[in-house]
């Protein structure tokens, strides 16, 4: 622990007495890695564990400085084993931030007329299952693979169309439970299972469904669109965040966005305009 607090102290000393380029640029690179790390477990269970951790290496430089020496010994190898810890404590959120810098390009979008007429039949069935009340579930593929997801449902690799997906979400039906996951222009399979959110500030007002889509968009960069089967409202979630009560205009807006490229600041506008709303009504 000496020796630690020793090379703590030499860091410190050589920051603010001859820092360098390299000096100033590796700082920057630690701040900013800690950083990520901090907003990746923001209103987690992480969150909680990360400042435990924190406060166990406090608790062992103050006991080491009061000469506590069963308790620093004790501290001491807890600590020293602290990278392994981490890994372990921290996994889910490791592997969100590998995900990330592992994405790929994005896939191939449909033809123009092609993307024009799958926002048209997703629109339309969604209109439907809202109004008739009917629960559903759509994620979308974007540029991280899910195939583990899809291996969970049940194979169509079908056309896209308001027909088959009014049909799938009929209640009472083999495949309305569950999931549908559209890749591009197809349905890859229908009855998926997701995992659901852990956040704490979701609303109890909000269901499986709607928990099921805020977990795939934490780990995923995947769009979930959903409907309510109790209130019949359209809602989408996009990076753990729901945006709720859209209706044909919003969802036209969202689905371009993502089948037509060049229409890519409509979603932001849309979350924008939302978040307004909700101000003002506050």
């Amino acid at each position: 622990m000496n020796s630690a607090w020793n090379q703590i102290k030499t860091l410190v000393w050589n920051v603010f007495n001859r820092p360098t380029v390299a000096d100033l640029l590796d700082i920057f690179i630690v701040a900013y890695l800690l950083y990520k790390l901090l907003m990746l477990t923001k209103e987690t269970r992480a969150s909680a564990v990360l400042k435990g951790f924190v406060m166990l290496i406090a608790v062992s430089w103050i006991s080491d400085l009061l000469g506590l020496t069963a308790l620093s010994w004790v501290l001491q190898n807890v600590v020293s084993n602290g990278a392994v810890v981490l890994v372990i404590l921290f996994q889910p959120e490791l592997r969100k931030a590998l995900e990330q810098i592992g994405r790929g390009a994005i896939r191939e979008r449909a033809a123009g007329g092609e993307s024009a007429r799958i926002v048209s039949e997703i629109t339309h069935c969604m209109l439907n299952l809202s109004r008739r009340r009917v629960g559903a579930l759509i994620v979308i593929e974007q540029r991280i693979g899910l195939k583990d997801v899809i291996e969970t449902g049940t194979s169509l690799q079908s056309e896209i169309s308001s027909a088959l997906l009014e049909n799938i979400f009929e209640p009472n039906t083999p495949l309305h439970d569950g999931a549908v996951v559209i890749r591009g222009d197809r349905i890859m399979a229908a009855a998926c299972i997701l995992t659901l959110s852990e956040g704490k500030g979701i609303s109890r007002e909000l269901g499986t469904r709607h928990r099921a889509a805020i977990g795939i968009t934490e780990t995923t960069d995947a769009i979930a669109l959903i409907v309510s089967e109790e209130t019949g409202i359209i809602s989408m979630a996009r990076e753990g965040r729901l945006t709720r009560h859209l209706d044909r205009a919003g969802l036209e807006q969202v689905l371009t966005s993502l089948y037509q490229p060049k229409e890519n600041g409509l979603l932001s506008s849309l979350m924008e305009k939302t978040k307004r709303r909700k101000g003002d009504a506050a």
